[in-house]
């Protein structure tokens, strides 16, 4: 075959892959949806002459036919490795791998976004608190702290950040917890804490805050694997971790209300176990307000907590300490709509908070 037919072949077959991949995307099924990287996928562009002559068309083609390339999650792994092993990269999509962790880089220190944080804090203790209320800070370090400086990647200065955000925040009296944890008491492939890991800081906590734990769990295992949000991001090929819970006769028998949609809920939601991010097992994930009562609570004192998802898992500890625990999450509920549902007489206030919500505070309303 000559040099000329060669190339007619080449083109051909060429032109025949590219119409069988635009033939998958357009008429090929798809998903709404991408488990792994928990995330919308980019639906198909209205074809119409404007969209067409303003280029809108093409520009949103792109991205809905990145998202719809057959076997692209093996494209996405294959991308993965060869940047991090070929191209010796340090991360991948500011994911990286250490010590068989994933982790998400945070670096550096945003101080602009720690005063945004206690500015916030202190219109609610300015606002709703008294000198009856006793108030608490505590800063949850995340997983970076642990990995990041050993295996060379940027690291902050934990130390400093919390001495930092505690200074800032000095209505309130500070816990440090950070000694008490090490990598091991986080997800390998989330973000988040194991809650079977920290009954030790749950009792620091409550202890700093006068008062006792019943200390009497039992620890459960979820009988499904339990891929994290850092697996799907990192396209890396990761084992599933375990996910555990913990239960009492406290957390038992409490009672939970969730404000936001108006219904009780469980402790421990099993469908969200099952669904796409088992973690919302816990409180039913990221909720705006919810009350927990104890009908069996040898006190009449109460716990508000405003925190982010860290406090989901660590929040079923404290409800044999106290008569009723509200939980506030001021990503989505506006402060001064408090009032309306929370009372904060004869209540302690703990602000707990992971290194990852306060460095990137904007989203604290």
């Amino acid at each position: 075959m000559d040099v000329k037919k060669k190339d007619i072949v080449l083109c051909i077959m060429s032109a025949l892959l590219f119409a069988g991949g635009f033939f998958v995307c357009v008429f090929g099924p798809k998903d709404k949806y991408s488990e792994s990287e928990r995330r919308m996928l980019s639906a198909m562009p209205e074809l119409s002459a404007e969209n067409v002559w303003s280029g809108r068309f093409m520009a949103d083609f792109e991205g809905y036919a990145a998202d719809a390339f057959p076997f692209r999650d093996s494209f996405r792994r294959v991308k993965a490795l060869t940047a991090l092993k070929i191209f010796a990269r340090q991360d991948n999509n500011g994911i990286y791998a250490a010590d068989g962790f994933l982790a998400a880089m945070e670096y550096p220190m945003n101080r602009d976004s720690l005063v945004h944080a206690a500015e916030r804090f202190r219109y609610i203790y300015e606002k709703y608190l008294t000198k009856e209320n006793k108030v608490y800070l505590c800063v949850i370090p995340d997983k970076n702290c642990f990995l990041a400086k050993e295996s060379g990647h940027p690291a902050m200065d934990y130390e400093d950040f919390e001495k930092e955000m505690a200074g800032l925040a000095d209505f309130a009296e500070y816990i440090s917890i950070s000694d008490l944890l090490e990598k091991e008491d986080y997800y390998r492939t989330d973000t988040h804490w194991r809650q079977e890991k920290i009954e030790d800081v749950a009792g620091r906590l409550a202890s700093a805050m006068g008062m006792e734990l019943s200390g009497a769990y039992e620890a459960h295992r979820l009988e499904q694997d339990f891929y994290g949000v850092y697996y799907g991001q990192a396209a890396l090929p990761f084992e599933p971790d375990e996910l555990w819970y913990v239960t009492g006769e406290d957390i038992n028998n409490c009672q939970v209300y969730d404000w936001q949609n108006g219904k009780e809920i469980p402790v421990y939601d099993m469908e969200k176990a099952a669904g796409r991010d088992p973690y919302e097992m816990f409180l039913s994930g990221s909720l705006s307000l919810l009350t927990i009562e104890n009908p069996d609570a040898r006190t009449d004192k109460k716990l508000v907590i405003f925190r982010d998802s860290f406090g989901s898992a660590i929040a079923p500890y404290f409800i044999s300490g106290y008569a009723r625990i509200t939980l506030a999450d001021i990503r989505y509920i506006r402060p001064d709509m408090l009032g309306r549902f929370t009372d904060f007489g004869n209540s302690d206030v703990l602000f707990l908070y992971s290194t990852l919500v306060l460095n990137n505070s904007d989203t604290l309303r």
